[in-house]
């Protein structure tokens, strides 16, 4: 957020706070998520962030665990197939996870994963997220009759695919991409 953005003076509950700390860490990493700047940028007092945290670290904890339940909660909800069509929901995993489209959600996990390089707390809520991500993936691919070690294989690629295309601004690499993306997620959720 930029000062010239500054809002007009309103209570900010505790979940404003969270919310306007995302954004901030989305735009300039965790370093900042400062008070001082989040209070400014919204025209209130450090006081009402004294209100509802006890101190930044407070802040950190209450971010980190934020972003971990939404996107658990969003791999839950994207990974929920009915019996039958597990491939067609890896494919649509592929496709969600892998758009381009996303960009504020791709630079909060850049900025999520760069905070977990130097921070412990940070690294453990990042694992958890991966894990569950795979852990997720491997199910749907165990349901369609894939032994365990191929599962966890498989799951492996398609997070390693949708994280790294979606990355790179390969758009103009070939007219056909769309077509090259397609037969990679067939690849990947092949019998």
């Amino acid at each position: 957020m930029k000062s010239e953005k500054t809002r007009p003076r309103a209570p900010l509950d505790r979940s404003g706070w969270i919310e306007a700390a995302i954004e901030v860490l989305a735009e300039q990493g965790v370093q900042g998520m400062r008070i001082e700047v989040l209070a400014k940028n919204f025209g209130v007092t450090k006081g009402s962030f004294y209100w509802h945290f006890k101190d930044r670290q407070d802040l950190f904890n209450a971010v980190l665990q934020t972003w971990r339940d939404g996107r658990i909660r969003d791999i839950h909800k994207q990974s929920v197939a009915a019996p039958g069509l597990e491939r067609e929901q890896l494919l649509h995993l592929i496709d969600v996870y892998g758009a381009t489209r996303n960009r504020k959600g791709i630079s909060i996990e850049l900025a999520v994963r760069e905070w977990a390089r130097r921070d412990a707390e940070a690294a453990a809520v990042v694992e958890e997220v991966d894990t569950w991500r795979l852990e997720c993936t491997r199910k749907l691919f165990v349901a369609r009759g894939v032994s365990e070690s191929e599962a966890k294989s498989r799951s492996l690629l398609l997070y390693a695919y949708v994280f790294g295309q979606s990355l790179m601004a390969c758009e103009r690499y070939d007219p056909g991409i769309a077509d090259f993306k397609r037969w990679i997620a067939e690849l990947i959720v092949r019998e």
